[in-house]
C-alpha cells in the first residue's frame, strides 16, 4: 500500500515562494492521479489542482488549476524519487492553509473540474503553510 508523506511547509512573507514535497513509500506514483488540496482554518478542504498519472497516454486527462492558484502554483513529479511537488510562487495571505497531497488509481483528472476529497483514496498528513508579514 502506497503511503504519502508531505514536507516543505512553513512561514513565508507575502510574495514569497515555497515548494511542498509529497513522497511515496511502499510503491511508485506513476499510475496515480495526484490531487492537491488545502484547508484553511474553519473552512472545508478544497481541491485546487490535479494531475493525471505520469504513465497515462498523452490524450488521457489533463491538469487542473483552480483560478485562485493559476499562474502561481505548479505541480510536477520526480518519478525516480516517487515524489510529487507543488511549487508555490507569489504567495498571498489567503493561501494560508494546511496543504494535502492525495493519490488515486482511478480518479480521472479532466483538466476542467476541481478534485473532490471523496474521490481520492490515499492522503498525506498535510503540511501547514502560513503567509504573513
Amino acid at each position: 500500500q502506497v503511503r504519502l508523506v508531505e514536507s516543505g511547509g512553513g512561514l513565508v512573507q507575502p510574495g514569497g515562494s515555497l515548494t511542498l514535497s509529497c513522497a511515496a513509500s511502499g510503491g511508485t506514483l506513476d499510475s496515480y492521479a495526484i490531487g492537491w488540496f488545502r484547508q484553511a482554518a474553519g473552512k472545508e478542504r478544497e481541491g485546487f489542482l490535479c494531475t493525471k498519472p505520469s504513465d497515462a497516454l498523452p490524450h488521457y486527462g489533463g491538469t487542473y488549476y483552480a483560478d485562485s492558484v493559476k499562474g502561481r502554483f505548479t505541480a510536477f513529479r520526480d518519478n525516480a524519487k516517487s515524489t510529487v511537488y507543488l511549487r508555490m510562487n507569489s504567495l498571498k495571505p489567503e493561501d494560508t492553509a494546511k496543504y494535502f497531497c492525495a493519490a488515486d488509481l482511478i480518479y480521472y483528472c479532466s483538466g476542467d473540474q476541481s478534485p473532490k476529497t471523496h474521490e481520492f483514496e490515499i492522503w498525506g498528513q498535510g503540511t501547514q503553510v502560513t503567509v504573513s508579514s
